[in-house]
């Protein structure tokens, strides 16, 4: 019971007669967290709190206890999604989960319906910077499709060879919020937030030779950055990045129905 429109809808039930007490107390006992074994409690109302399911954080966990994880979350989300999935535990939960989907680039492996329609409005634009970092900008897109988000990609758009970003100004000028990966010294966000007329999420990879310091240096660029609007996520936060900019989209779309209605 972690939708919005099915907890109205019992309500209403409970209301008109329709739902005894009991039967709803029952479906509500849950709300707040469901115990999964001795390791893990299910944050079932995050989604009722935030707009957003809870997610799990695969590395840490072994297979059996990320798979009872997900058979619990699929009985109260159309989406369950765990992040962080090498290939090799993969493999091991495909006997112990139906239906689980690996988006193998993005280390996501997740329990989908058969499509996902963009639910919101707006567009969120990803950039990277090189091929290396691809993982982390596919960890933020397929995390922002899954959550119901239109996204468009434009990958390896360096400042090294400026022109590629230069030729794609309509991804800059279509998008609603971007979303920019890169790694090295960290220059892309900088540059793409003086050309845009949207919120700027900067995301610093850990991709670089030894003086990036694992993606420090690049943090460090991001967070000096003398382009107004641009926000900073920590070290390979794509999915963070991901989130933010939904809430951004989802924030846009509460206020645009709050004004059609006044």
């Amino acid at each position: 019971m972690t939708d919005e429109k099915a907890l109205r809808s019992l309500l209403e039930a409970v209301a008109n007669g329709k739902v005894t007490l009991d039967v709803a107390l029952d479906s509500l006992k849950d709300l707040a967290y469901e115990p999964v074994g001795e390791f893990a409690k299910i944050d079932h109302h995050r989604q009722l709190r935030t707009g957003f399911p809870e997610v799990i954080w695969g590395p840490g966990k072994t297979p059996e206890q990320i798979a009872q994880i997900m058979e619990v979350m699929r009985l109260r989300n159309s989406v369950v999604m765990a992040t962080r999935i090498e290939s090799a535990v993969y493999t091991e939960l495909q006997s112990k989960v139906r239906g689980l989907h690996y988006y193998e680039l993005a280390k996501i492996c997740a329990i989908t319906p058969p499509s996902i329609e963009p639910q919101f409005g707006g567009e969120i634009g990803i950039l990277s910077a090189g091929t290396a970092d691809l993982p982390v900008a596919e960890e933020a897109a397929i995390t922002a499709e899954l959550s119901g988000f239109r996204v468009q990609r434009l990958w390896d758009v360096g400042v090294a060879g400026i022109h590629r970003l230069l030729n794609n100004r309509h991804v800059i000028e279509s998008a609603s919020v971007l979303i920019v990966v890169a790694g090295m010294e960290g220059a892309l966000p900088s540059v793409v937030a003086g050309l845009a007329h949207c919120p700027v999420i900067a995301v610093p990879t850990s991709v670089g030779y030894g003086a990036n310091f694992g993606g420090l240096a690049a943090l460090l660029t991001m967070l000096n950055s003398c382009a107004a609007g641009v926000g900073v996520v920590n070290i390979d936060n794509g999915f963070g990045a991901a989130v933010l900019a939904g809430q951004i989209l989802r924030t846009a779309e509460k206020l645009r129905l709050a004004s059609s209605a006044s």
